[in-house]
């Protein structure tokens, strides 16, 4: 037990100083090699560890996602909010996750321009990996019209309207280098209540 602890913690810290190499070099030119120097270990170590840059490139991520699609299903769960407190409060929980990991997500965009370059579809990737997360928005959206919470509206086009906040709050975050997402929250609060249902109350 203790061992696996003790993988796990270095792990992380692998991960930590991997993700300074990314925003230093980019993903083009970060490498292996790279990754381990700045651990101070050998390649052979870092091997123990993931089998390459991109292995460890995307098991970042997809601890950004778990965490965060965790947080979701905690809010969505909640039987004491409504709709409209349900989906602002979603979006103010990506919000804050975004604000934490400007670092990771300036990388992920580096990326994607890297793909763009290339014959790989960037927006196929990024549909892949967030489709989790458009499910529990797109199920709110239904629950809040299903109770009348919320006006009888195209889901989708709804949901893309909504989730365009997500891709302005990385814009600001790493684009503009905002110290937060305060205003965009403000945004969101008038955006959600314009699609709920005021007979509801």
């Amino acid at each position: 037990m203790a061992a696996a602890v003790e993988h796990d913690k270095r792990r992380k810290k692998i991960l930590e100083k991997a993700l300074a190499v990314f925003k230093d070099d980019g993903f083009e030119n970060a490498t292996f090699q790279k990754i381990a120097d700045k651990c101070g270990i050998t390649r052979t170590i870092l091997y123990l560890y993931f089998k390459n840059k991109k292995e460890i490139f995307n098991y970042s991520i997809k601890q950004v996602l778990l965490n965060l699609e965790e947080k979701l299903k905690q809010i969505t769960s909640d039987d004491s909010l409504g709709s409209v407190e349900k989906i602002t409060k979603v979006y103010f929980a990506i919000f804050k996750q975004i604000e934490h990991n400007r670092q990771l997500l300036s990388v992920v965009l580096d990326y994607l321009l890297h793909l763009s370059r290339t014959d790989v579809d960037p927006e196929k990737r990024v549909r892949r990996r967030t489709v989790k997360l458009r499910h529990i928005l797109l199920s709110m959206l239904i629950e809040g019209i299903k109770s009348g919470e919320l006006k009888k509206v195209n889901i989708k086009t709804t949901a893309d309207y909504l989730n365009s906040f997500v891709e302005t709050a990385i814009y600001q975050i790493v684009v503009l280098k905002r110290e937060n997402l305060d205003e965009l929250r403000d945004t969101v609060v008038f955006a959600v209540e314009l699609f709920s249902n005021p007979g509801s109350e």
